[in-house]
């Protein structure tokens, strides 16, 4: 498979995350076999970020490596940042508080789809220690 066909397949399940995770409230009113759905699309988002890191593993691709690893530590650290902002914000007013949430939503695709904020998270640091490792591993 092309490193184009995974990027766009990517690119789709960040826009399907994202959606569902701007449907309000959808997440926790969801029975327990829509929410199986959810997380398993949740994982599923972090399958093409995994075969493009064996793929750039397999080829040296320095290249794809350092965006992975950028994307993962932008992810990271603007969620965050984000949160943070979140938490200040509690005595501003309600749009503020519902902007910072769709900004949260963008960056941490796809947390707010599966609900389970903590698999989101430790995915996209998978993501980003694997890239690192192996982007050291190309410089030795």
């Amino acid at each position: 498979m092309s490193k184009k066909t995974v990027f766009v397949l990517w690119g789709v399940l960040f826009i399907v995350c994202a959606g569902l995770g701007f449907i309000p409230g959808f997440s926790q009113e969801v029975s327990g076999a829509v929410q199986g759905v959810l997380t398993a699309l949740s994982l599923l988002f972090f399958a093409p970020p995994g075969y493009l890191l064996y793929q750039a593993s397999r080829e040296g691709d320095g290249k794809t490596l350092r965006l992975l690893r950028n994307l993962s530590a932008a992810s990271l650290a603007g969620t965050v940042l984000v949160l943070i902002l979140n938490v200040l914000s509690a005595f501003a007013s309600e749009t503020v508080g519902n902007v910072l949430h769709g900004i949260l939503i963008l960056v941490s695709t796809p947390m707010m789809c599966s609900g389970y904020w903590v698999l989101s998270l430790f995915l996209w640091a998978c993501i980003l220690m694997v890239s690192l490792s192996l982007l050291k591993k190309q410089r030795v």
